[in-house]
C-alpha cells in the first residue's frame, strides 16, 4: 500500500483483530501474460544458466511500422544514439499519446539503425562484492515521469513476486526477497499450507504487462517450504517462511539478493525502502500495479509504535508482538494490499546503495494513515531461525551477511 502524494501502493492487509481476512480475496493476475508462463527449471528441460543478460526477449519479434522504412523497436535495438551508458539515456513511463510507438520501450526506429543485440554493454555482476547492492539508476534505461514511486529497472534486484499456478496461468499471490541464489525470504501467510509444485518465484520482474525489458525475468519453481514453527495464522506472530527452489537464480544485474542483517540489529528512525507491486489504494477501487513501485518509510521505535496503534480499533490493551518492526506513519505514505511478503530493507551505514533486509509486510490498520505504521515482520529477530534454516539446505548464512 504505498502511497505518496494521493498515490497510493497497497500490500496484504492483515488485522489481528476485527477483521475477516482471506488469502483467497487477495489473489491477482495482474501477472497473467495471456499465454502459459514456463519456468527454466529442471521441470522444463531449459537450462537457466545458458541465459544470457546482453540479449533482448524478443529479438525475434515482429516490428509495427511507424512511417517508411521505421519501425518500433527497444529502444536499446536503435544505434541512433538514443541509448548510452551514462544513464542519460531517459525514458518517460507516462503514455504519450503523439508518440510514433504505443510501448514506452519503444522507439520509432529507421531500418539502417536497428540492430539484433544492445549496443550498450549491460555487464554481468561481480558476484564476490557481495549482497544488497541497489541499482539507483537502473540498468539500461533509466526512467522519467515517475510520478507514482515507480521504481528504476532493477532499482531493487531483490525483489521477486511468488506467483501460483492455476489453469495453464500464473496469478499473483505475494511479494519477496531473494536472500541466496535458490533461497527466497517472504511471509508466513503468503504460503501458509501452499503446496510447493503450485508456487513459482518470479525474479527480475518490472512490468508485468511487457516482456521488453531489456533483460529478461526468470522463473522458478519451489521445491520446499519452510515457515515458522511458532507462526500464528491469527495474530502473524513470527510470520516468516523461506522458499527453496529447484534450481539457482543465474547472476544478472537484475536478480541479486539482499543482505541479511544481524540478529541485534536496531533500525529506529532509519529512511528505509518498501518495494511492491500491491494495489494503488485501499478498498475493492485499488488496482495492482503494473511497474514495480518503490516508498522511503521511517523505521517507527517500537514502544512509539505500540502507543500510535493502540489508537486504533486494536484499543488501549494491545501488546506489540517482539516479532514486530514498525515502519511508516507519515500521510500517503505506506505498504498496503497485495504487497503482503515483500521487503522492507535499510541501508547499511557508511555503505552507499547497499540495503540489508529489516522487515517483511505484514499487516495494517488502513493503508497511509498519519501517525499510524504498517507492521512488518522484525527479520532480525528471526536471524537465527533464518539460520538454522539455511544450514540445513547447506547454505553458509554468513555470505548473505554484509
Amino acid at each position: 500500500m504505498l502511497l505518496f502524494n494521493g498515490a497510493v501502493f497497497c500490500t496484504i492487509l492483515y488485522v489481528c483483530v476485527g477483521q475477516d481476512t482471506s488469502l483467497d480475496n487477495l489473489i491477482a493476475d495482474i501477472f497473467k501474460t495471456g499465454e502459459t508462463s514456463v519456468p527454466t527449471t529442471q521441470k522444463t528441460g531449459i537450462d537457466a544458466a545458458t541465459v544470457d543478460p546482453t540479449r533482448s526477449p524478443i529479438s525475434a519479434a515482429q516490428y509495427q511500422s511507424c512511417g517508411d522504412q521505421k519501425e518500433c523497436v527497444p529502444r536499446w535495438l536503435c544505434t541512433n544514439n538514443t541509448i548510452n551508458t551514462s544513464g542519460e539515456n531517459i525514458i518517460d513511463i507516462r503514455i504519450d499519446t503523439a508518440a510514433p510507438c504505443k510501448n514506452y520501450l519503444d522507439l520509432c526506429c529507421d531500418l539502417s539503425n536497428k540492430v539484433d543485440k544492445p549496443d550498450i554493454t549491460v555487464p554481468r555482476p561481480d558476484a564476490a562484492k557481495g549482497c544488497g547492492y541497489q541499482n539507483p539508476n537502473g540498468i539500461g534505461f533509466k526512467i522519467t515521469g515517475a510520478v507514482n514511486q515507480e521504481a528504476e529497472f532493477a532499482e531493487f534486484p531483490w525483489m521477486v513476486a511468488i506467483l501460483r499456478e492455476e489453469a495453464q496461468l500464473n496469478l499473483y499471490e505475494c511479494g519477496g526477497a531473494l536472500i541466496a541464489p535458490n533461497v527466497v525470504l517472504t511471509a508466513a501467510h503468503c504460503v501458509h499450507n501452499k503446496e510447493p509444485n503450485t508456487i513459482v518465484v518470479r525474479a527480475g520482474e518490472w512490468d508485468t504487462q511487457t516482456k521488453k525489458e531489456i533483460i529478461p525475468h526468470e522463473d522458478r519453481y519451489v521445491k520446499e517450504i519452510v515457515y515458522h514453527e511458532q507462526f500464528n495464522k491469527g495474530s502473524l506472530y513470527n510470520d516468516v517462511a523461506l522458499l527453496s527452489l529447484e534450481s539457482a537464480f543465474t547472476s544478472q544485474q537484475n536478480i541479486q539478493p539482499v543482505c541479511l542483517p544481524s540478529s541485534g540489529d536496531v533500525f529506529d528512525y532509519d529512511r528505509c525502502f518498501a518495494t511492491g507491486w500491491g494495489k494503488n489504494k485501499f478498498g475493492k477501487d485499488g488496482e495492482y500495479q503494473v511497474i514495480l513501485k518503490k516508498v522511503d518509510l521511517p523505521v517507527m521505535p517500537r514502544q512509539q509504535c505500540q502507543t500510535n496503534l493502540r489508537e486504533t480499533r486494536l484499543g488501549r490493551h494491545f501488546i506489540l508482538h517482539e516479532s514486530f518492526i514498525c515502519a511508516g506513519g507519515e500521510k500517503d505514505k505506506d505498504t498496503c494490499k497485495g504487497d503482503g511478503g515483500s521487503p522492507l530493507v535499510c541501508p547499511i551505514k557508511g555503505e552507499p546503495n547497499r540495503f540489508k533486509s529489516a522487515g517483511i509486510v505484514a499487516w495494517g490498520i488502513g493503508c497511509g494513515e498519519e501517525n499510524i505504521p504498517g507492521v512488518y515482520t522484525n527479520v532480525a529477530s528471526l536471524r537465527a531461525w533464518i539460520d538454522e534454516k539455511l544450514k540445513i539446505w547447506q547454505i553458509n548464512p554468513k555470505h548473505y551477511t554484509p
